[in-house]
C-alpha cells in the first residue's frame, strides 16, 4: 500500500511539473481555452495525465514520453499559426459576420449552428438588448461576438448634453422565424390586429414572412423579413 502511494506521488509530481512546463513553452492560451482547437488540446493532455496517473500498467517513462509528445505538437502547431497565415486559419479559425449592416445574416447563423435566441442572449450579454442597435456583429473563435453598435446607440452619456434621463424599456421579440409570440403580445397589452397593423406599415402582410419583429417602447417596431 505504502509503495503504490510513493509511486502515485512520484508519478503526480512528474506530471505536475511537465504540465507547467508544457504551459509555459506552448503559452498561456491554452488556459484560457481561446480558440477550439487550444480546447481540445487542453482536454486530452489533462487525459494523458489522469489516464496514465490511475494506470497500473502504465509506467512513469510513459507519462513523460505522453506528454512531451503531446507537448511537441502543440509547440508545433502553435508555431505554425504564428509562421503562416495558412496555418493560422485552419486552427485559430476566423470570425463569423452575424450581422451585417444591420441585418442578421441568416446563413451564417446556420453555418455556426446558432438560432435566434442564442443570439440574441449573447447580445444581451455583452449589454445591448436590442438587434437594432447593432451594425455589425461578429462571432470571434472563442465564441464570443464582437459588437460595432449603429452610431445613434453608442455609448454616450446624458451630462454631456445636460440632457435629463429618459426611462429604460426592454425591447420584446413579437415575431422569431415565422411564428409569432402570442404571450409576448399580450404581455404588452396588444392583439393581433394591432400586430397586423404594425406589420402592414412595414409592408409585411404574412407573419412567415417575417425573421425578427421586435417592439420597443418610444422607438415602435423593428422588422427583418425573411429572404428568399
Amino acid at each position: 500500500m505504502s509503495l503504490n502511494i510513493v509511486h502515485l506521488t512520484v508519478e503526480l509530481v512528474i506530471g505536475f511539473f511537465f504540465l507547467f512546463i508544457i504551459v509555459i513553452i506552448v503559452g498561456r492560451k491554452i488556459i484560457n481555452q481561446i480558440t477550439p482547437f487550444t480546447f481540445i488540446a487542453a482536454i486530452v493532455l489533462g487525459e494523458l495525465l489522469g489516464n496514465a496517473l490511475y494506470d497500473d500498467n502504465v509506467s512513469t517513462f510513459y507519462i513523460i514520453y505522453a506528454m512531451s509528445l503531446w507537448g511537441i505538437l502543440l509547440f508545433i502547431i502553435e508555431y505554425l499559426g504564428r509562421k503562416y497565415l495558412f496555418f493560422r486559419g485552419i486552427f485559430q479559425g476566423k470570425p463569423t459576420a452575424l450581422i451585417r449592416n444591420g441585418m442578421v445574416d441568416r446563413e451564417a447563423l446556420r453555418k455556426s449552428k446558432m438560432n435566434l435566441n442564442e443570439l440574441q442572449s449573447l447580445l444581451r450579454q455583452s449589454e445591448t438588448f436590442s438587434v437594432r442597435e447593432v451594425a455589425y456583429c461578429y462571432l470571434e473563435s472563442n465564441g464570443s461576438i464582437s459588437i460595432l453598435k449603429k452610431p445613434q446607440y453608442q455609448k454616450t452619456t446624458l451630462e454631456d448634453f445636460n440632457l435629463p434621463g429618459k426611462p429604460a424599456y426592454v425591447p420584446v421579440t413579437l415575431i422569431r422565424d415565422g411564428e409569432v409570440l402570442w404571450d409576448e403580445l399580450k404581455d404588452l397589452g396588444h392583439d393581433e390586429s394591432w400586430l397586423k397593423w404594425q406589420l402592414l406599415a412595414h409592408n409585411v402582410s404574412d407573419y412567415k414572412d417575417v425573421f425578427l419583429a421586435e417592439w420597443l417602447e418610444n422607438d415602435g417596431i423593428f422588422v427583418q423579413t425573411i429572404q428568399h
